[in-house]
């Protein structure tokens, strides 16, 4: 197809949805674009200006949306690769199409010291140019979608980081948008490049069983609407389909399954008029088919914060296959298919600006984001727009949306920070709970408050999982405790300092201290030692930031003491090879192979400096074990699998910071949680999660996931551990 065919189906499209639309100023934009991309070409070889017009495509095609985000979509590149510039566009077209151009368009002239921060500051852009107008984020989702698309055409590396991008950030802003068939097709499209032999078994899979799963989904389709038109329910449309690759993927991986274990492969839609009709129809297919116990969702009176709405039931037929039923309206159809876009359908008055309550969280992940660095950032991005939610109740019934997995403190700081701040305790369903409670779909929660209160404590930082309540929470310690956090800042940083092997006399009051501040939002060490006592910056980031430098330092020393040893008698001896750099993954070496997938097994969890055996997995890589896990025990491998066992070992370029388990056992007390986060808060540890459970004997077991840099480490915050009264033991589970 040639450009111009390929804009004459754009024009079509348009056309077939919206026949009022500004042909002329779309015709100008396309005209504009073709002038300025010239003779610049793709990785296939084909024009560049057809990414563009690819991209109009999808917004045209998949979102229904208005002229201006069709002309914005053909010159969202402009600004960024050609020598067209913003005012350009405001005076070729307007500001409206200008501002939604610059949202989409990236930061290229701007260097940045690590790839973590130029990610955050282009998503910290993108999401300011998405609080003012909705429609840039839609835009550069298309962009995207197209880019996945034709991806064949980069090299492998580009391939797995720019899947491995799509899949953390672009999928799951689609998922939160309440597009769902755009979401499905970047997570299906990422998986191809992300795990290539998994997604060929999945298809391969699909494709084999292709004729018997679509009588199946025939058979049960015609059921259904048998049934319907027997009981004289009016309905739209009955369709059945199959689970997308990614859905199944992380079913096999999340449950350890092969495909043929997978269950519910299959889900059913019924389209009907009302509301009404929805829980009607509800009723019928619960007789026509056997309901699955705890496996029924009312998103209708309890709709997900994206918009959708939909029941869900999960039933059984006479062939004992189970599969899903959702059952919705064809307003809620048009919702969950197309998300944010539908609302041009049915809110037209929205138009482009974002002040609908709707939007709420995109400025509230920006006023939390403050003053966080490249890595916060992005974690915390993940986990308040991408995770699952669970939906609470106050005493009063207003419905509270909450990441999975949050706390009394999350809710307590969700309704207003003077609530958080006083708070003493929570009850859930009219009974006490601790404060690290993880809270459950449906919870009724009261925060217990004195005006007399502390504060919160250090270890809240810790337990909260929202960034809204870790904010607050650290914006009440740079308020009151800023004496006290320069004290505890200023240790945790000397003892990071002391970890890289130097002291701190070597940074303060130096050329270095001068260098450090220059790379750091901080005009003076103590503002710095203030943000890492209130949980605001990190001393390992600290010391990080200058890490080349005291690197430097330690040459120039080493070099020094080098002159001034002896000369040896013998002058024709010979100084030792210098050991080449291994090229490792994640930090692991893995004997014989390069550049394949790693992965740290979660039943061991290993750190430099413990001794490592690789297990070569099925469409998940190299699997790493500690020597001395029971998994990895000699005798309990299995003869046929005895070429998977393969060595490992660990590179020079190891990671700042790995994933690995303790378990703490003392006697049950009430202060044993905040005994060890302040232990683990001394030790400058960061915390992936903390649990506790209490046994009838008196005693307690406290599981925590934490980030080290090496055994070392570990070795020194166990040693900590083992200092807390009541503690007995702090062990590292395995197997």
């Amino acid at each position: 197809m040639t450009v111009q065919e390929q804009y004459g189906h754009l024009v079509d499209t348009i056309k077939s949805y919206n026949p009022g639309a500004d042909f002329a100023m779309i015709d100008k934009a396309y005209r504009y674009a073709v002038e300025h991309h010239g003779e610049q070409k793709r990785k296939d070889g084909s024009p560049y200006v057809t990414h563009p017009i690819a991209v109009a495509q999808i917004v045209a095609e998949e979102l229904h949306l208005d002229s201006e985000s069709i002309a914005a979509s053909l010159l969202h590149d402009c600004i960024e690769d050609t020598d067209a510039t913003y005012d350009d566009i405001v005076k070729e077209f307007s500001p409206t199409i200008a501002n939604l151009v610059e949202g989409v368009s990236k930061l290229t002239r701007v260097v940045y010291t690590t790839k973590e921060e130029e990610q955050m500051e282009n998503l910290r852009k993108m999401l300011m140019a998405m609080a003012k107008d909705i429609r840039v984020i839609l835009i550069k989702i298309a962009d995207r979608t197209h880019n996945m698309r034709t991806m064949e055409y980069q090299s492998k590396d580009k391939q797995r980081q720019k899947s491995l991008e799509t899949m953390e950030i672009y999928a799951p802003i689609a998922h939160r948008l309440g597009m769902q068939r755009i979401k499905w097709e970047l997570e299906d499209t990422s998986l191809k490049y992300l795990d290539p032999v998994a997604y060929n078994e999945i298809e391969t899979s699909l494709e084999s069983k292709r004729e018997e799963y679509d009588a199946f989904l025939a058979r049960v389709t015609k059921q259904i609407e048998d049934r319907l038109r027997e009981m004289h329910v009016p309905f739209r449309r009955v369709y059945g389909r199959m689970k997308h690759p990614y859905s199944i993927y992380r079913k096999m991986y999340a449950q350890s399954k092969t495909m043929d274990e997978v269950l519910d492969l299959f889900a059913f839609r019924i389209i009907v008029d009302t509301v009404a009709d929805c829980y009607n129809v509800l009723g019928i297919i619960h007789d026509l088919y056997h309901p699955l116990l705890g496996r029924f969702k009312d998103y209708i009176g309890t709709p997900k914060p994206n918009m959708y709405q939909s029941l869900h039931t999960t039933v059984m037929g006479k062939s004992g296959i189970p599969f899903e039923v959702q059952i919705r309206t064809q307003e809620m159809h048009e919702i969950a298919e197309y998300g944010i876009a539908a609302h041009w359908k049915y809110k037209r008055g929205i138009a482009g600006a974002a002040h609908e309550g709707t939007y709420e969280w995109v400025r509230k992940l920006l006023e939390n984001q403050e003053n966080t660095d490249a890595e916060e950032f992005i974690h915390t991005l993940k986990v308040d727009m991408f995770s699952d939610e669970v939906f609470v109740f106050s005493p009063a019934g207003d419905v509270t949306n909450l990441p999975a997995g949050a706390t009394p403190i999350d809710f307590a700081y969700s309704v207003h920070s003077a609530v958080g701040n006083r708070m003493v305790g929570a009850k859930v369903n009219g009974r006490i709970v601790p404060l690290d409670y993880k809270l459950q779909n449906g919870d009724i929660v009261e925060i217990l408050t004195a005006n007399n209160a502390h504060g919160p404590s250090r270890d809240w930082l810790t337990i909260a999982q929202s960034s809204e309540a870790r904010s607050k929470i650290r914006q009440w310690f740079k308020k009151e405790k800023r004496p006290e956090n320069i004290v505890n800042g200023r240790a945790s940083f000397e003892a990071e300092l002391k970890h890289a092997g130097v002291p701190l006399s070597v940074v303060a009051g130096t050329e270095l201290e001068a260098t450090l501040l220059k790379k750091l939002p901080y005009q003076t060490m103590d503002d710095m030692y203030a943000a890492i006592g209130y949980g605001g910056f990190s001393a390992q980031k600290a010391v990080g930031r200058i890490h080349e430098e005291i690197q430097r330092l330690k040459r120039q020393q080493q070099a020094q003491n080098e002159a001034t040893e002896p000369v040896p008698d013998d002058p024709s001896a010979t100084r030792p090879a210098i050991p080449q750099r291994a090229k490792s993954e994640q930090g692991i070496i893995v004997e014989g192979l390069s550049n394949c997938l790693v992965k740290f097994s979660k039943c061991c969890t290993p750190v430099p400096g413990d001794d490592i055996v690789g297990f070569i997995t099925r469409g998940y890589g190299v699997s790493v074990h500690r020597c001395d896990c029971p998994n990895a025990a000699p005798e309990r491998r299995r003869p046929e699998e005895a070429g998977r066992w393969i060595k490992v070992t660990w590179g020079s370029d190891v990671r700042e910071s790995y994933l690995t388990s303790l378990e703490v056992f003392a006697k049950d007390s009430a202060h044993l949680v905040m005994d060890v986060s302040t232990a683990l808060s001394t030790t400058n540890t960061r915390v992936k999660s903390l649990s506790a459970d209490a046994t009838a004997d008196g005693y307690a077991v406290v599981r925590l996931l934490i980030y080290v840099a090496d055994s070392e480490q570990l070795k020194s915050v166990m040693k900590k551990l083992n200092q807390i009264g009541g503690v007995m033991k702090v062990d590292r589970p395995a197997g």
